[in-house]
């Protein structure tokens, strides 16, 4: 090498510039394979926040399951509930009607009063029956106490003459 420096003093060895070179390359090598290092922290740091993610999603879901399992059944029950209470409703409307019924002569009555007091007669007829009615009622009544004052008139009587 000193043999070459000193024939050629101004000139940097060959050999020299291939190191040189050499050293440049390996840095640049070195510089790209950090980089790419540190790309692939990266990308392992997104994987590992993928990873979370779809298990915190997967434990969501799970929890959403369980929420509408619950919600469905609740559902069901209302809606049993519900037909039970509309059943129990037709039965009551069913015994009201049928009462109803039973006392339509004198909603009848009434209803004619209030729905039609622009007719008289009509009126006046279903008063008359109505009184009619009551009449039968109290006749039916005084001659039940008569039947009844007869009898213990009658047992009186025979009180008197059994002590006699």
């Amino acid at each position: 090498m000193s043999d070459q420096t000193a024939m050629y003093p101004g000139q940097v060895e060959p050999a020299a510039a291939d190191l040189e070179l050499a050293t440049r390359r390996l840095m640049a090598a070195l510089d790209a394979l950090e980089s790419a290092v540190e790309r692939r922290r990266e990308a392992d740091r997104d994987e590992d926040e993928l990873a979370t993610r779809i298990q915190a999603l997967g434990a969501d879901r799970s929890r959403l399951a369980d929420e509408l399992d619950g919600s469905l059944m609740k559902s069901r029950k209302l809606e049993r509930a519900n037909r039970e209470i509309a059943e129990r409703l037709d039965v009551a409307i069913g015994s009201i009607r049928s009462v109803l019924n039973g006392s339509a002569a004198v909603v009848a009555a009434a209803s004619a009063i209030a729905v039609a007091p622009a007719e008289p007669a009509r009126v006046e007829q279903a008063d008359d029956d109505a009184d009619d009615e009551d009449e039968d009622a109290e006749d039916e009544d005084s001659e039940a106490e008569d039947a009844e004052d007869e009898d213990a008139e009658d047992e009186d009587a025979e009180d008197e003459d059994a002590e006699e």
